[in-house]
């Protein structure tokens, strides 16, 4: 790892990708978190049971979308709520019309 990756910012993201493509690709799928609702973006999804997710405090998933080694990933934080997995994957849905 070069001293860039090391000395890193670490942040939230959200895995869209599931463990088959994570697994094959060595890679996953991920989604920006951010507190930053000042500067918001069209489609930014307010995550509202973000304390139920294991977040510290309130929460956008933002269309800021990227893949990144697993070998970058350092665990598990949590997982959104039934209700904030619906809206982030209308939020996608709308923003990807595949």
């Amino acid at each position: 790892m070069g001293a860039d990756v090391l000395h890193a910012k670490r942040r939230k993201a959200l895995v869209l990708s599931d463990a088959v493509f994570n697994r094959k690709n060595a890679s996953s799928l991920l989604m920006m978190i951010t507190s930053a609702a000042r500067s918001a973006w069209h489609l930014d999804v307010s995550l509202e049971q973000w304390s139920q997710a294991g977040l510290r405090k309130p929460c956008l998933a933002r269309m800021k979308l990227f893949t990144l080694d697993n070998g970058l990933i350092l665990g598990r934080v949590g997982s959104l709520t039934a209700e904030d997995q619906q809206r982030v994957t209308q939020a996608l849905r709308a923003a990807l019309p595949v």
